[in-house]
């Protein structure tokens, strides 16, 4: 591994000064001509590593971002940002795939393998689970699901399916059971079903170790995090990790897909909280879901909404994963 790469990335949660205008567009063309060169034939299995780090630069979400990964590429593959000179591939091409490699180690392995479930805790089994975890985890997940489904009107966010067991306890009520906004459940056009909270981030990237502090493989995922939206992981420090802005409602099936980067969600531009739920599972596979779908997320006054800032990263995670074909690759480790 280059010795620049083992020293790790540098703290982008601080904002730096723009590049400029002819800086960016000459860094960006020798940018692109480096992975161009590199984009060669791909091996049946494998991931593109130019790809992936041609995308990470795409998905960042600002201009800032974009600069502050150029910085670091091209620290990384020895140039200088402003150079001239012409480009040795044979000298830069360790450097060029010891940085994919970095990029896919450090984030991408790290957030997909982690981020396909979050553990489901309700009352009953935090309850049971006491004295067992001694940092907050357990009732952090308990009063998460609890305000997500206040804040989601017992419906996943994608179907819009009510929640089965909120559904069962309202049942004996006299006028008949009914949905949070006073509509008969006997009248929905689908079955309830049992609904899960699903965090945007991955609930164990803020996970301590034995001494209370983040493992350097943690700082480093964090920092790579910034560098896609600068500051971004400030929103998920410490037990904010656990909070409403990083967790939404689904159903199981849905929160499957979504922390496997298969489900993403899409802003709308000009709107405040609508989303349109995109899907990179095979069209045959999804022939009776929803997808795409365009929904406008339920707020409340006292829970916060789902961030758009962690669903725009979870979006780009998403996208980079499926072009580079390293979601595929980690899925077959």
């Amino acid at each position: 591994m280059d010795q620049l790469l083992l020293q790790g990335i540098p703290n982008f949660s601080e904002h730096l000064p723009p590049l400029g205008m002819e800086l960016r567009i000459h860094a960006c063309r020798r940018f692109y001509y480096i992975c161009q060169h590199f984009d060669v034939e791909l091996r049946k299995g494998d991931y593109s590593r130019p790809r992936l780090v041609r995308y990470t630069y795409e998905y960042s979400l600002s201009g800032e971002s974009r600069d502050n990964f150029l910085r670091f590429f091209f620290k990384a593959v020895d140039l200088q940002i402003d150079g001239d000179e012409p480009i040795s591939f044979e000298n830069i091409r360790p450097h060029f795939f010891d940085f994919a490699e970095y990029l896919f180690g450090n984030f991408f392995l790290p957030v997909k393998a982690s981020a396909k479930k979050t553990p489901q805790l309700s009352p009953a089994s935090e309850a049971q689970s006491q004295g067992q975890q001694d940092d907050g985890t357990g009732p952090r997940l308990s009063v998460l699901r609890r305000d997500c489904l206040i804040r989601d009107r017992h419906r996943c966010v994608v179907s819009r399916v009510f929640d089965l067991a909120e559904a069962e306890e309202r049942y004996e009520t006299p006028c008949g059971a009914r949905d949070d906004e006073g509509r008969l459940l006997v009248d929905e056009p689908d079955d309830p079903a049992y609904l899960e909270v699903a965090h945007i981030l991955p609930h164990s990237l803020m996970q301590a170790n034995r001494e209370g502090k983040l493992d350097p493989s943690k700082k480093s995922t964090l920092a790579i995090l910034n560098m896609f939206d600068v500051g971004v992981a400030e929103l998920i420090q410490g037990p904010e990790i656990d909070g409403p802005r990083n967790a939404i409602t689904l159903t199981p099936q849905h929160h499957l897909s979504f922390g496997n980067f298969k489900v993403y969600f899409e802003h709308v531009p000009g709107t405040d909280e609508t989303y349109t739920i995109r899907t990179f599972h095979k069209q045959s596979y999804v022939r009776r879901a929803p997808f795409p779908v365009t929904r406008e997320l339920y707020l409340t006054q006292t829970i916060e909404p789902p961030s758009r800032r962690l669903l725009a990263v979870h979006c780009a995670i998403a996208h980079i994963l499926h072009l580079s074909g390293a979601g595929d690759y980690i899925d077959n480790i």
